[in-house]
């Protein structure tokens, strides 16, 4: 079997937001490209956190693997303060919860938001804060579950459940 990629949590999680979307539309969706989504379905298949010959999204399986795996395999250790794309506690939905005093940001020429630094899932990820918002807050929140202090971890987590679902 071939592992997972950091950016097959982000292919997992637009499944979850649009399942059975078609590939070109979910490439776009994600910021990857069109062979790049075939070859992410496959693999969260083999890994069976997709429902088997499908894209839809086993809702629980990909829960755990969010809370249990993801911070472990991707962890995100914060760096250097630079501008960038808010993320974590300091992006939508957490920042409504927590004062970002200390915020987490993608680096990015474009950002508005100073912070530390912390690298984003994949290449892509950056740009969905203006292409593709749903997306852009639940790796917001994933990386909460990443690089966050317990409270926000916790808060993450809930939102996380909610958000999958109403998804499902």
């Amino acid at each position: 079997m071939v592992p997972l990629k950091p950016a097959d949590v982000a292919v997992a999680l637009q499944l979850s937001l649009t399942p059975d979307v078609p590939y070109r539309e979910l490439a776009a969706a994600v910021g990857i490209s069109h062979g790049e989504a075939h070859n992410a379905v496959r693999r969260l298949q083999a890994a069976r956190l997709l429902r088997a010959g499908s894209r839809v999204v086993k809702t629980e399986a990909l829960l755990e693997f969010l809370i249990g795996g993801v911070p472990y395999a991707y962890a995100a250790t914060p760096g250097a303060e630079v501008r960038g794309v808010p993320t974590a506690h300091a992006a939508p939905p957490l920042a409504a919860d927590f004062t970002a005093a200390n915020a987490y940001v993608w680096p990015s020429a474009e950002g508005l938001v100073r912070g530390e630094s912390i690298e984003p899932l994949y290449a892509g990820a950056v740009h969905t804060a203006t292409t593709n918002p749903a997306l852009y807050e639940l790796l917001a929140l994933v990386d909460a579950l990443r690089a966050g202090r317990a409270r926000e971890r916790q808060r993450a987590r809930e939102h996380l459940r909610q958000r999958l679902a109403e998804a499902a």
